[in-house]
């Protein structure tokens, strides 16, 4: 499926839009969700965007159906409707939304593709995750799926590919096995990108679409970054 960005005057990106789900482009620093820092969600934002594009004078309904990390960049979906929200929430719930990810890291994984398995514990004290080889109290199982695509001249692009859903799932099972994502001072990097961002990205999404029935793809356009466009070449 061909996506055609819109941008407007909250520099929100817009990839999709129908009567029930719109598709945007978040940047890096924007919270998906309202949370105690106080700053205005991307949610809000979608929901702003509605009401002047549709003249809505009263409340905008919005769901908010999964979540990305303050720090990352790309592909988020919300649902417009009642109707298609507990409908995509499922899809999500029993892994049949398909998020393949894009993550910059300097390190050369031992291996060009692998099955990564750890137990993650989160700590919410530093809101940070720690991964186990065997599982501990508390602990919840993560796997994932690793290959190399491309590699630049220091760093290396990484596919990302999700089998379970943890807190920072894939920031904490790189830096685990070597490979800190580039900018990620949290889990090891060793210094912050310009923007406070960290090189993840979420490439592409596709499910079931909650009302046509029919199968959505789409892909979240790159950081306009310098090491980010290199990789499209």
């Amino acid at each position: 499926m061909s996506n055609k960005i819109l941008s407007n005057k909250n520099n929100l990106q817009v990839i999709y839009e129908d009567n029930h789900i719109i598709v945007v482009n978040k940047r890096a620093g924007d919270i998906v969700q309202g949370d105690k820092t106080g700053d205005k969600p991307l949610s809000e934002v979608v929901k702003s965007y509605l009401a002047v594009k549709y003249n809505k004078p009263g409340n905008v309904y919005l769901g908010v159906v999964h979540r990305l990390d303050r720090p990352t960049t790309g592909i988020v979906l919300f649902s417009k409707t009642s109707k298609a929200l507990p409908r995509l929430n499922k899809l999500f719930a029993e892994k049949k939304a398909k998020k393949t990810y894009w993550a910059l890291v300097k390190n050369a994984p031992p291996k060009s593709e692998d099955q990564l398995v750890h137990y993650l514990k989160k700590n919410p004290k530093n809101n940070k995750s720690t991964a186990f080889v065997k599982e501990v109290d508390g602990s919840k199982k993560a796997i994932l799926h690793y290959k190399i695509i491309k590699e630049l001249d220091n760093f290396f692009l990484l596919e990302v590919n999700l089998e379970t859903g943890r807190h920072h799932q894939i920031r904490v099972q790189l830096s685990t096995i070597g490979c800190p994502i580039k900018g990620d001072l949290k889990y090891s990097f060793d210094r912050s990108n310009r923007d406070a961002s960290i090189s993840l990205h979420a490439r592409t999404l596709s499910f079931i679409h909650p009302v046509k029935k029919e199968k959505m793809q789409f892909t979240a356009p790159l950081p306009n970054e310098s090491l980010w466009q290199a990789c499209e070449d």
